[in-house]
């Protein structure tokens, strides 16, 4: 027997536990550090930009066109798509949990090559970008100008010639976005007047940038093959490529044959601006550029977010005087703060085993024996979970945290037999040690086999559950396996060292104790006694504790991930449609007194022209991101993260201007920018624009009268204020003018014509053309506009076009094909996001007509995807059980026995979890998962005795009476030690406390009524069944 060989040989055993010791020890500080494992879907993003093309003409040329290469490429969830009316397209296509990033980014890209051919030239001018893109953003560092000293475009090019390249190169950075980015372009303001003052149209000024600002290669002088005698090679050089304002505006546009000449600087204005003027970012009110540091998946966060520090420090050093640099936002605190906390959960789990562990057992030396057992088993695992490629996060923290009480299981099944049969017996310690070992080798390895069966579904389910049960099932299960490897090699090993006889009497405290423990099993005894022969009875208490299970989880409310308090929250401002970004500007000016105002509130940064429910770039929306004061300063409930968010909420209803958001992040950052539900609605009809946005703006309006919902938004409008310029096309050609140039002089003019390139600071930057702004800021502009026509005559835009107010979208948005609006909103409080879904939806199925559809998105895709598999992952963990139990036991009615303790459990954790008014989400259901092991654990203690015993000849009933004398006070041992190392769990606060709270309430709640009750009526499961096995199989000799 293995056991034996390390009895015989101690220090054996002890080295191989030093050794687990010291590798899980190494490991550990090579482990990355996360909030959570690596479940977000990636995402592969390409982008394109058509300069003056208005949302719909984006949507029909360009959008349309990729969508229907790319669908159906391999391990795609889902695509959207946003078109808006600066004629920027993007285009994100999700793919399945576990793809490879790369390999999908090739993918996208050869489909986005097979549409290139078809899209328009100035689009493939521009050209079209695909790029993987991390959605987990590591911080945001803001550069800012304190004195006003250097404005926004200098910061942003700063940003991007002297920071980002460093700092994209810090390990486990995938990548930097600037954001209120402001890129050096050359800009030429036109003035129309001019032009036409001097006959000339902005094609002409077009024409002769691009002859004149050229790259020039000029060759060389005595270049080989050369003459016989040269001696010398010269590389010609020559002015190709200008760099500033004064040598563009040196151009010559016409050169009369008297020797006058017209210039660029003549008709145009030319400065070194910014190729966009469309947002803005501040912190705390002050003009700035952000920075958002995106990592690697697998990445350090803890790491990436030291290193992109001590970076900024040392660039810091070179900063120009009145630049300096802030870290506004860093979810990395939340990680620190969370992990520290859970390390204190850790610790106090550890002392409360222990301390009941010495209780029971009374001695410290034999204390010491399970206590060994918790650091070999929980470092050791570190080093399997650095084999597989996992991380230290929250959920291999929480197992961590709940397999304290497990791995101390075993070994103290192995004290507490060897105790028994010392004192009983009177063997030598280590005689008795090797007979104890004899009797409970099979129990402990059956009991490990039961956890490890639990386990054995979640291996084959996918997605982000999937991802999230097998980092928590890898850890249980790893601790189990070194613990039960623990308890057959030291535990006995040291058994046979240290035990002695036990005192005769006990003083003080554990007097009492023992009394009080001989008075509950002398109790216990009777009531077992009685209920072994009247099991109708208890049958029958049992049948409806399964019926108020079965009524519990029905009436408990569904949900994902618990919303923690991550130390900031969002605020999303909307004006109305065809506002100015002149007006959010002063409409964020208000916001940002109220959230200075507000107690808890650290710093803040607003991106003006970026609206975080649709995630797109509009001059009407902007976004803030609002940080909140450290934890350990907001243990008042009125400084929660629910309470600050309410009552900012509050003061931004007396905004009359704007619409006003404050919300939660997600749980998980890259499933959508907001918490709460994300809902698809799509024209599959083709109904038109404007009754999607009337069936959009139905569900919202219909959303007012729900008590479960709040804060619903539709995100598209179909009635942004827009011009249209009525072309009488007849007219036009009759008139000699080409649509070609009339349609470029529109574009040139009123939106933005990329003309060639120049070089500066060892960048490349565009040269673009645009009429000054006073020029272009009123219906008239556009019919003061002239076109050359054919025989070389100016005419006027307004001899064959008009011009007409109308109302058209601003952003047009697809998904998986079809024209959407995104409908968002977040549960009320004391509703669930599962119960919130199905208000919407029922809202929904009301609502839509026949030509419309709905789809899940972000989140809300990944919470039904989740919930469609839980009742399969706990089918096939009772299953495996059963099975595992059936191949050792050799029995198919026996393990029914010990799998009918399970529902004990999960009412247990049913009703701790409804009377602490929680949701049945993802931790719950881990914790439920492994409430079917811990509970099939309990059984077989006492059912493994009651077996051997009644094979050795006793009654059924007798033997489940004497089985429950014997494991009466380990079974109450090892199930109080586990429901004290989970309850700091119970009980926690700070930063991740809502997910500690969910695991450990469930687990807690199952393990407590499984001690209270099973304890009665396991035995009484295996009478009932062992008579109905002996009925069926009458048992027989076995085979020699």
């Amino acid at each position: 027997m293995l056991s034996t060989f390390f009895i015989n040989r101690p220090i054996f055993a002890t080295v191989i536990s030093l050794v687990v010791i010291l590798v899980g020890a190494i490991t550990i500080p090579l482990l990355p550090v996360e909030k959570t494992p690596d479940i977000t879907p990636p995402t592969v993003v390409v982008t394109a930009r058509y300069p003056g093309a208005n949302a719909e003409v984006v949507a029909d040329t360009v959008a349309t066109l990729l969508e229907e290469q790319i669908n159906g490429v391999d391990g795609l969830l889902y695509m959207s798509s946003n078109c808006s009316d600066d004629g920027s397209m993007e285009l994100t296509a999700t793919f399945e949990v576990g793809t490879d990033v790369d390999m999908a980014t090739v993918l996208v890209q050869n489909r986005v090559a097979m549409a290139e051919p078809l899209l328009p030239e100035e689009v493939k001018r521009y050209g079209v970008i695909t790029q993987k893109q991390s959605t987990n953003i590591t911080l945001v560092v803001c550069l800012r100008s304190p004195d006003g000293r250097f404005d926004e475009t200098y910061m942003s090019n700063y940003v991007n010639i002297y920071l980002r390249d460093t700092l994209s190169r810090v390990p486990g950075v995938g990548s930097i976005t600037v954001f209120g980015a402001k890129d050096f372009s050359m800009r030429i303001w036109l003035e129309p007047e001019l032009l036409k003052a001097r006959g000339l149209t902005t094609m002409d000024v077009i024409g002769a940038v691009r002859e004149q600002n050229v790259q020039v290669a000029a060759g060389q002088l005595g270049a080989p093959p050369s003459p016989n005698g040269q001696q010398f090679q010269y590389t010609i050089r020559t002015l190709g490529r200008l760099t500033s304002p004064e040598q563009f505006g040196d151009i010559v546009l016409k050169a009369d044959t008297d020797g006058r000449i017209l210039r660029l600087r003549d008709v145009a204005r030319i400065e070194l601006g910014s190729e966009l003027y469309n947002w803005f970012v501040a912190y705390n009110g002050v003009p700035s550029v952000a920075m958002g540091v995106f990592q690697l998946p697998g990445a350090n966060s803890l790491e990436v977010a030291t290193n992109i520090k001590k970076a900024m420090n040392g660039l810091a050093r070179d900063f120009p005087e009145g630049l300096e640099y802030v870290v506004a936002f860093d979810p990395t605190l939340f990680i620190s703060e969370s992990i520290r906390e859970v390390l204190l959960t850790l610790a106090f789990a550890v002392s409360l085993v222990i301390l009941t562990v010495y209780i029971f057992l009374q001695d410290v030396r034999t204390t010491l024996i399970p206590a060994v057992t918790i650091p070999v088993s929980l470092i050791g695992t570190f080093a399997v979970l650095k084999l597989f490629g996992m991380s230290i996060n929250t959920l291999t923290l929480f197992g961590i945290v709940l397999s304290i009480g497990i791995v101390v299981d075993d070994a103290i099944v192995v004290v507490e037999n060897t105790q028994r049969i010392i004192d009983e017996e009177r063997l030598p310690r280590r005689q008795a040690a090797v007979k104890a070992m004899r009797q409970i080798t099979g129990p402990v390895i059956a009991t490990t086999l039961v956890l490890l069966a639990v386990f054995v579904p979640t291996g084959f389910i996918g997605g982000v559950s999937g991802r999230l049960y097998a980092q928590f099932a890898m850890t249980i299960s790893t601790a189990t396996v070194f613990s039960t490897f623990n308890a057959l090699t030291l535990s006995p090993a040291l058994c046979g060292l240290f035990l002695r006889p036990s005192p005769a009497r006990h003083r003080g405290p554990f007097r009492w104790f023992n009394v009080a423990l001989r008075g509950a099993t002398s109790g216990y005894m009777a009531v077992v006694s009685r209920i072994t022969r009247r099991t109708f009875v208890a049958m029958g208490l049992y049948a409806v504790l399964v019926f108020a299970m079965y009524l519990g989880f029905l009436a408990l409310p569904g949900g994902f991930l618990p919303n923690e308090d991550e130390g900031a929250f969002f605020v999303n401002v909307e004006l109305p449609p065809g506002a100015g970004l002149q007006r959010t500007r002063e409409v964020t000016d208000r916001v940002n007194n109220i959230l200075e105002q507000t107690p808890g509130v650290r710093e803040y940064v607003c991106i003006g022209g970026f609206s975080l429910l649709n995630s797109v770039i509009a001059p009407n929306s902007a976004a803030y991101f609002v940080m909140l004061d450290s934890w350990d300063r907001r243990k008042d409930p009125a400084l929660s993260i629910e309470s600050i968010s309410r009552q900012v909420q509050m003061q931004l209803l007396a905004i009359q201007e704007a619409m006003c958001f404050a919300f939660a992040p997600p749980p998980i950052m890259g499933l959508g920018m907001v918490g709460g539900f994300e809902v698809k609605v799509q024209d599959r009809g083709g109904a038109g624009l404007e009754e999607l946005q009337r069936v959009g703006d139905g569900i919202v309006f219909a959303s007012q009268s729900s008590k479960a919902i709040t804060r619903v938004n539709s995100s598209f409008r179909a009635n942004v204020p827009q011009v249209y310029i009525d072309i009488d096309r007849t007219k036009a050609k009759r008139l000699g003018v080409s649509l070609d140039t009339l349609f470029n002089t529109l574009q040139s003019n009123l939106g933005v014509s990329y003309v060639n390139d120049l070089n500066l600071f060892g960048r490349t930057y565009k040269v673009l053309t645009q009429a000054r702004a006073d020029a272009r800021a009123r219906v008239e502009d556009i019919l003061r506009l002239e076109v050359r026509n054919a025989q070389g005559r100016m005419v006027p835009v307004r001899t064959f076009a008009e011009v007409r107010d109308i109302a058209g979208p601003q952003n047009i948005f697809h998904y998986n094909r079809y024209p959407c609006t995104t409908i968002t909103g977040m549960a009320n409080f004391g509703v669930s996001s599962a119960q919130a879904m199905q208000e919407i939806e029922q809202l929904l199925r009301e609502n839509l007509p026949s030509t419309m559809g709905y789809e899940w998105s972000g989140m809300s895709y990944q919470e039904i995807q989740a919930g469609n598999k839980t009742p399969i992952i706990f089918t096939l963990a009772s299953i495996f059980v059963l099975l595992f139990l059936s191949a050792q036991y050799e029995s198919w009615f026996i393990p029914i026995s010990i799998v009918m303790s399970v529902p004990l459990a999960l009412f247990g954790a049913v009703l701790a979890t409804f009377l602490r008014m929680m949701d049945n989400n993802i931790y719950t259901q881990i914790g439920l998962v492994l409430l079917i092991g811990q509970a099939s654990k309990t059984a077989i203690l006492l059912i493994e005795f009651a077996k051997v015993h009644h094979e050795q000849g006793h009654s059924i009933a007798d033997s489940a009476v004497t089985a429950a004398r014997l494991r009466f006070r380990p079974i109450l041992m090892t199930a109080l030690s586990f429901a004290f190392g989970v309850l700091p769990l119970v009980i926690a606060s700070g930063a991740g406390a809502a997910g500690r709270r969910a695991l450990g309430t469930a687990v807690f709640g199952g393990i407590l009524v499984t001690t209270m009750l099973g304890v009665f009526l396991i035995p009484v499961y295996y009478v009932v069944i062992q008579r109905f096995n002996d009925w069926v199989w009458p048992t027989e000799p076995a085979a020699q």
